[in-house]
């Protein structure tokens, strides 16, 4: 009987879907330990490809060294515990070897929600929901969906067009946005915040209504220093001295250059205005009739206009030996400003009497029949900065001074004022670009910086600091790219803030590897 008993509980423990009906007995009369482990065995050996009987929930265990070959199966097989799914070395779940994706950074249930309530619309069964049950329903899904129900997953603010009847296949229609992508918007240019050269200008003259720098077409700038004037060739390098005034106690107080480059007018604090042949380093003439100093100088073709501190402005016919045709009378103190633009209609004069005036062009040999065109007593301060736009003609840029501080555009052709923005500092020089829809500015107290403007809008692009006295002057290289500021601290400043776009392809010319120069070296002839 014991025997018939131990084969059943050997055929149980065989079974290993079955959970044992007690403890197997460490020993048993009549079987012998041979038996036992023989039997064991049997018992332990790898089930058979067919045997469904091997349909534990659980993986047996590694430590047994009769399972080292992972058992076939003939249906779906099991997922390796040991490698969990292919690719994933943590996917391997504890306690099963079923790999189970995370989903805790997605909301594939919000998202079908949502999408699934768009095309089925509302719930059939919500209209026959009380109000207080609706009220409830909603309280609900706010409390367990939180934000997610007002994020949206895909959203536009209204269908694509229909595609024409001639497409046959809709998805090969283009459409546009009426705004332009952010990738298509032309980026703002660099403008260097350093200069690109400097050059030391000793003994320049700190006064407010001089204009003692100009730029030639042939690429020759100016300077007046005391009582001489040197000439900067902008392309060689090369630096010489034009004159100088006998007396220690006279000075220059204006240049202006012609426009074709070869002959430069200069005004002296005598009330002289001289004319001189750059190439031949000669004076052509010394034309008198100033009663006091010329500080402002400008040419239209063979006229030139010559401001005095009398208040009066006189033209001067190069080309006849009675130079002096005409006389404009409209300030009643120093002319510190004068500009023909560049058409030649109009001649602009500014002067310490807070006036600009604008003249004509057809004017008489008597004073009392030239009378202004326009008369602007907008300022506050004296008008010396003076600028002509290039695009536009008859748009007129002035600048006031210290109690005005700002700069102020007139259409002249009308006469009437267009607009004026507030520069907190006085205005000093106003110079137009030739290829950007901007002008620049120098100023006084308290920055001494240039500052570059948009045009209309008067926004500020750019503060070029460095100098460190108020930037009395400025002028424009012949290709526009360039301005050269001459400042109160004894400095000249050249800066590269109107570059062209086809010119930064081309490497420019150095005019000399030093980064900074003096006018007064050894080279005077």
């Amino acid at each position: 009987m014991s025997h018939f008993n131990l084969e059943n509980e050997l055929n149980n423990a065989l079974r290993m879907d079955a959970p044992l009906a007690r403890a197997m007995p460490a020993s048993r009369k009549g079987l012998n330990d041979s038996e036992c482990n023989a039997s064991l065995n049997m018992s332990m050996k790898t089930p058979k490809k067919g045997n469904k009987s091997f349909s534990g929930s659980k993986t047996p265990s590694k430590s047994n060294e009769s399972l080292k070959k992972t058992p076939k199966s003939s249906g779906k097989s099991h997922l390796s515990s040991k490698y969990g799914t292919p690719g994933n070395k943590n996917s391997r779940t504890p306690g099963g070897d079923r790999f189970i994706p995370n989903r805790s950074t997605t909301q594939f249930s919000v998202g079908y929600y949502k999408i699934m309530k768009e095309e089925k619309g509302p719930d059939e069964n919500e209209n026959l929901l009380s109000p207080s049950e609706k009220e409830y329903k909603r309280v609900m899904s706010e409390n367990l969906n939180g934000d997610a129900l007002n994020s949206k997953i895909l959203s536009f603010k209204a269908k694509a067009p229909s595609a024409p009847e001639s497409f046959t296949n809709n998805m090969k229609v283009l459409y546009s946005s009426s705004k332009t992508p952010s990738s298509a918007k032309k980026t703002l240019r660099q403008i260097p915040q350093v200069p690109e050269r400097i050059l030391d200008a000793p003994d320049i003259m700190d006064d407010y209504y001089l204009n003692l720098v100009d730029w030639s077409s042939t690429n020759n700038l100016a300077v007046c220093l005391g009582g001489a004037v040197y000439i900067w060739n902008a392309t060689s390098g090369t630096i010489t001295q034009l004159m100088e005034v006998e007396n220690s106690e006279e000075y220059i107080g204006s240049v202006s250059w012609v426009k074709e480059g070869n002959y430069l007018a200069i005004g002296t604090s005598t009330g002289e205005v001289q004319l001189w042949d750059v190439v031949e380093q000669k004076r052509l003439r010394n034309m008198a009739g100033h009663s006091a100093r010329v500080s402002s100088l400008s040419w239209n073709s063979h006229i030139l206009s010559s401001g005095s501190r009398s208040g009066n402005i006189h033209h001067h016919d190069v080309r006849i030996p009675q130079h002096h045709v005409a006389t404009l009378a409209g300030h009643s103190q120093e002319v510190c400003g004068v500009r023909w633009s560049p058409d030649g209609r109009y001649l602009a004069s500014g002067g310490n009497d807070n006036i600009l005036n604008i003249w004509s062009s057809q004017f008489n040999n008597l004073p009392q029949d030239n009378q202004p065109l326009h008369v602007f007593s907008q300022h506050q301060a004296a008008v010396k900065a003076l600028s002509w736009c290039p695009w536009q003609p008859g748009l007129l840029a002035s600048g006031g001074g210290t109690a005005d501080r700002q700069i102020c555009f007139w259409n002249c052709n009308t006469g009437t004022f267009l607009n004026s923005v507030d520069s907190k500092s006085q205005v000093c020089s106003i110079l137009w670009s030739k290829e950007h829809r901007e002008l620049i500015s120098s100023h006084g107290f308290a920055q001494n910086q240039l500052t570059i403007w948009k045009y209309p809008a008067m926004t500020k692009v750019a503060d070029l600091t460095g100098h460190t006295a108020r930037v009395l002057h400025m002028a424009l290289s012949p290709d526009g790219s360039t301005v050269v500021s001459a400042g109160a601290d004894e400095t000249l400043r050249l800066w590269k803030c109107f570059e062209h776009d086809d010119q930064k392809k081309k490497a420019t010319k150095s005019t000399s590897k030093d980064t900074s120069t003096t006018f007064r070296k050894s080279m005077i002839r």
